[in-house]
């Protein structure tokens, strides 16, 4: 059974490695990886030069930072709030409705996300319902791009992201909130000192690959949501290099961003495994 995903992996995750070696070199179309041109560190050079690749790092990371700090938190505050729920029918419809995004494309959550905030979209009409007179695109709106891509995102995932803590808290015995409720310790008492300590290894795990994901971005997001008038703050590391390695054909260039964000990525796996395999009683969870 494990075979199809072994072949997998070698063809689609291990061959390629090979090919990296081109943002060693200039590489163009009519060469072949053997015989082009080496030309050592110049490729990286030449990031440490580009304003416009510095741009999509602070884009990639402060779209990041917002994911991290507002949709870490969410699925499991949405996780407990599922496994709080008695009444098994409610339960399951809540958990239908939070997955559904996650299931939807980006083309289609774009498409919906650009008439919403369209200026005669939903969100325009909300605000002015509200008082306040809005009649703008805010999708045009370059200060607000980061929160809308942001909270975007959170929201298709969110409901996702509540499967492997929902998981482990159905392996939590019973008898733990039994001998607390006899303690008389409330609901949300059971819930910090039991719920949560016990998915503390799941947590760990999620926040090793948040912060390892920093530098990475959704492609397929950016692409939808990006325009000419908001390009300054769309622009991420992923669209950069799609850009430059298949629209403008500079595969080296491209090839050497792409190798070093994958550095910088590994890196931060470590330091964060190595922070949390201490705040863990030096259990790591890797």
């Amino acid at each position: 059974m494990a075979i199809p995903g072994v072949v997998y992996m070698i063809i689609f995750s291990f061959i390629p490695i090979y090919g990296l070696v081109i943002a060693f070199k200039n590489y163009t179309v009519i060469d072949t990886i053997e015989s082009a041109q080496w030309v050592g560190l110049e490729n990286f050079k030449i990031i440490m030069e580009d304003r416009y690749f510095w741009q999509s790092v602070v884009n990639t990371l402060g779209i990041s930072f917002l994911k991290l700090a507002f949709g870490f938190v969410l699925p499991i505050i949405l996780a407990v709030m599922i496994y709080e729920l008695r009444d098994s029918v409610f339960k399951r419809v809540i958990q239908t409705i939070s997955y559904l995004p996650h299931f939807l494309s980006w083309i289609i959550l774009g498409g919906m996300l650009i008439t919403w905030f369209s200026s005669n979209g939903m969100i325009n009409g909300f605000l002015n319902l509200l008082g306040f007179s809005a009649n703008q695109n805010h999708m045009l709106d370059v200060g607000k791009y980061w929160w809308i891509a942001a909270l975007s995102d959170i929201w298709k995932e969110a409901g996702w992201g509540t499967i492997l803590y929902l998981a482990a808290m159905s392996k939590i015995d019973p008898t733990f909130y039994e001998a607390a409720k006899m303690d008389g310790a409330t609901r949300l008492r059971q819930v910090w000192s039991i719920t949560i300590p016990m998915i503390r290894n799941i947590i760990s795990l999620n926040l090793i690959l948040s912060v390892s994901g920093l530098f990475n971005s959704n492609l397929d997001q950016t692409l939808v949501l990006m325009n000419s008038q908001n390009q300054p703050k769309a622009e991420v590391i992923n669209s950069y290099v799609y850009r430059i390695g298949l629209m403008q054909g500079d595969f080296s260039y491209a090839t050497a961003v792409g190798l070093g964000i994958s550095i910088i990525s590994v890196i931060l796996l470590t330091i964060t495994n190595i922070i949390t395999k201490r705040l863990n009683d030096n259990k790591s969870v890797l």
